[in-house]
């Protein structure tokens, strides 16, 4: 027997909305949905589940009696004057995704007597942004050429990616929301954001950027931790929003990245951006972007640069294509960092394995080969 159901068709439409579809084309691809908003006809309970599937909606979210108010927890920053709470179904999903992953293992470290981690929030949106980036050298371990010492950029990335997991912070690069391909997140809405806490601040960092965007957003991140402020950013073409606490997190991370001395001195002696990324082993836009900042180039020669240089990586990614290793990709969809927590849970009688698999957005078999033997 077909159980039919009454629902208020606004959530239907809101629903449809939400998702990021366009109403008419949807309809017309959907002729009964169109029913269901006119009250022409009753979905049954199998129908609206296959719905919820298409538009991304819980489930239970169409039985309220009016659609929920949703809006994400900290102010997302566009390059300009903008900033919003506003953001596409994608990146509000992922939002939600690294909070669940938060609110979990900052339950379980207090419930194992952690203590709170003493750099979160150290400084205020009035800091020197040099003292700030003292504090975060020394607390990882760092001296200030610290990049100098390895091969590539892509080294330095890995290296510092390492380092920020070893004191307490949780980085997760990816460019869809969980696994799933056919959800993108866009580089040109978000390139990263970061949800401080005091027990487990969580990083996001957009996969689908180039590497070398990748270091300086997760620098600009760090200095958000060290400010105590979630934010999220677009940060186009790497410059700050119109903001008091992205100007100083920019700075803190063009400081981090590139000491302002030590790139006067060199372009001294060999103004070339090229034989400067060399030298510091950070990517080429960095140093740029450094350049520009120090009045070494012009804004309008960055530009020029960093148009070129993100174009060419387009244009090698569309070369390249898609595929990879799927548990090599998982380490840094999940953070291995997270994931051994996780484990920890689950060998300790402490997590469900089916809260783990949810938790991690890894099932069954995956999750098991996963942890026994991806984790190290």
């Amino acid at each position: 027997m077909r159980t039919e159901v009454t629902i208020n068709p606004t959530l239907l439409t809101w629903a449809i909305t939400r998702a990021g579809f366009d109403m008419e084309q949807f309809l017309n691809n959907h002729p009964i949905i169109q029913k269901w908003i006119e009250e022409i006809k009753k979905p049954t309970v199998k129908q609206l589940e296959d719905f919820a599937n298409k538009v991304h909606i819980p489930f239970g979210y169409l039985f309220l009696p009016e659609p929920p108010k949703e809006s994400i927890p900290f102010p997302f920053f566009r390059t300009g004057n903008i900033n919003t709470e506003k953001v596409s179904l994608n990146v509000f999903d992922t939002i939600q995704i690294l909070q669940r992953r938060q609110d979990w293992i900052t339950d379980y470290l207090i419930d194992n007597e952690h203590k709170p981690l003493a750099f979160v929030g150290k400084f205020d949106k009035n800091a020197n942004a040099n003292n700030v980036v003292v504090n975060m050298r020394n607390t990882l371990g760092l001296h200030p050429n610290w990049a100098c010492d390895f091969a590539t950029f892509e080294d330095t990335l890995n290296f510092i990616t390492h380092k920020i997991e070893e004191i307490g912070v949780f980085i997760n690069f990816n460019g869809v929301v969980e696994n799933n391909t056919h959800r993108p997140i866009s580089v040109s809405e978000c390139r990263g954001f970061v949800l401080v806490n005091q027990y487990a601040p969580f990083m996001f960092i957009n996969a689908a950027d180039a590497k070398a965007a990748q270091l300086f957003t997760i620098i600009h991140e760090l200095a958000h931790v060290w400010l105590g402020e979630s934010a999220g950013f677009d940060n186009q073409n790497l410059l700050p929003a119109n903001d008091p606490i992205e100007k100083l997190c920019d700075a803190i991370a063009a400081e981090f990245l590139v000491p302002a001395s030590s790139l006067i001195d060199i372009w001294k002696d060999k103004p070339s951006i090229d034989y400067a990324r060399r030298v510091f082993k950070v990517s080429p836009v960095v140093i740029g972007r450094r350049a520009m900042d120090l009045g070494l180039i012009t804004r309008g020669e960055f530009f020029v640069f960093y148009n070129a240089y993100m174009e060419s990586y387009r244009q090698k990614k569309e070369k390249q294509g898609s595929g990879g290793d799927f548990y090599a990709t998982a380490r840094k969809r999940v953070s291995v960092s997270f994931a051994s927590v996780v484990n920890q849970a689950v060998n300790q009688n402490k997590l469900l394995y089916r809260d783990a698999y949810k938790i991690t957005g890894l099932k069954g078999d995956t999750y098991q080969k996963f942890v026994t033997q991806h984790l190290h």
